[in-house]
């Protein structure tokens, strides 16, 4: 109880520390002059990260993920928000991520419908989209290997017409209709072998990101010291692309294909 109500702290002052940093107060003694007025010298915090600091501040939850790793996406964010920000996976940071990303368009896909209900009810602010995954953890050698020896799999295209196996082609159509500057990879749940795992997932991210028109995708893998999450992320999105890598938290950057002059896969 004790640590939860310390790392709820850590993540307070953290959160707020990121709206100073964004929105510094400013005094301008002409203003104040002709108008005393608190609202002519004031700017308010944007509703979104309000609503961020109110709901940490008050819930005995803490994000999956440590404030080092949260960090590496929030510097990401600083540069490029208000941005396209898709997310696999649906949990107490989502607030946080959207919160991060003002302005811009945060999009969570979860495989749990049940999950996104009262996640949804609690932050009726979130876009969530669910989606069943297909696959089992005990099909990640295999998976891995036809990935690997597939020529399909090496074709930079939509997701949607990828002859891969390893491709999803059935998400919710705003997955494939948006160009992504960032792609968060902390979904489907694969700690046992009976539960789905990322390889279909991230495999998919790296097309997504190679699609775009032109520009970079910077894709984070979660819990990237796992098999599924090491191995996939190192063959599909490529080692030649890690930027970095804190905890269990990998970054990749991920260039645009189309102009065709990137002929490999990988670099």
């Amino acid at each position: 109880m004790i640590n939860k109500l310390i790392l709820s702290c850590t993540l307070f002052i953290f959160i707020l520390y990121l709206i100073l940093r964004a929105n510094p107060p400013s005094f301008n003694p002409t203003n104040l002059a002709i108008n005393s007025s608190p609202s002519s010298s004031c700017n308010k915090i944007p509703p979104s990260l309000a609503e961020s600091l109110l709901h940490y501040a008050t819930a005995n939850r803490t994000p999956q993920q440590k404030i080092d790793e949260i960090s590496i996406t929030f510097r990401v964010l600083e540069k490029k928000s208000p941005c396209n920000f898709l997310v696999f996976g649906l949990g107490f940071d989502s607030l946080m991520w959207s919160a991060l990303n003002h302005n811009g368009r945060t999009v969570f896909i979860e495989e749990n419908q049940h999950w996104i209900d009262k996640i949804t009810k609690e932050v009726p602010s979130l876009e969530a989209y669910h989606h069943n995954y297909d696959t089992r953890l005990d099909q990640a050698p295999q998976l891995l290997s036809i990935g690997r020896r597939e020529d399909s799999c090496k074709i930079v295209g939509d997701p949607r017409n990828s002859k891969c196996p390893l491709a999803l082609t059935n998400f919710p159509k705003v997955v494939y209709e948006i160009e992504w500057d960032l792609i968060m990879i902390d979904a489907p749940t694969g700690a046992y072998y009976n539960l789905p795992g990322r390889m279909k997932v991230i495999y998919t991210a790296g097309l997504l990101a190679r699609n775009r028109e032109n520009g970079e995708t910077d894709v984070f893998v979660h819990d990237c010291k796992r098999y599924v999450e090491d191995k996939f992320s190192r063959n599909f999105l490529c080692e030649g692309y890690i930027r970095e890598q804190v905890r269990h938290l990998r970054h990749f950057t991920i260039p645009s294909y189309k102009s065709g002059s990137i002929k490999s896969f990988c670099p």
